[in-house]
């Protein structure tokens, strides 16, 4: 990168009418970017059901919001039938518009794994037993 370019902002595109090199637009006019729309496709209670339009300067911030969300679900959807959440995972996407060449956040995607017990499972059953067999009197306190 040239000297010329960090000094002078308004070479970058950024905070500027200048257009970058290669796009058709500054980021201030670009309508590709006002006319983005995010919408979740999810089947859960969560934000962005409907279409709707997000900065993108405030892209990044609003969606790692809202997969936090959906982070939230999956541990009070473990709470409510006694599971564990095992993980979760959450990947944001960056793009860059064709137009004006600015970074923005393209969206996200949430990966959650919960264990639920399942009692009548006998596998299950059986792993309890050899639990209740091997651990009997592991955590006594000697000095009572």
């Amino acid at each position: 990168m040239e000297l010329s370019n960090i000094s002078h902002p308004s070479n970058t595109g950024y905070g500027s009418f200048a257009v970058k090199p290669g796009y058709q637009s500054s980021p201030e006019e670009c309508q590709t970017c006002k006319n983005r729309k995010y919408q979740d496709g999810s089947d859960e209670n969560v934000s962005f059901k409907t279409p709707s339009h997000i900065p993108p300067s405030a892209s990044g911030a609003m969606i790692r919001a809202h997969e936090a969300e959906h982070v939230s679900n999956a541990y009070t959807k473990a709470a409510e039938k006694n599971g564990r959440v095992l993980s979760a995972d959450v990947a944001i996407r960056l793009a860059i518009c064709p137009e004006c060449g600015r970074t923005y956040t393209a969206g996200g995607v949430t990966r959650t794994k919960i264990r639920y017990p399942d009692e009548s499972n006998p596998y299950q059953q059986n792993q309890e037993s050899r639990h209740s067999a091997i651990y009997p009197g592991q955590k006594l306190d000697y000095s009572a």
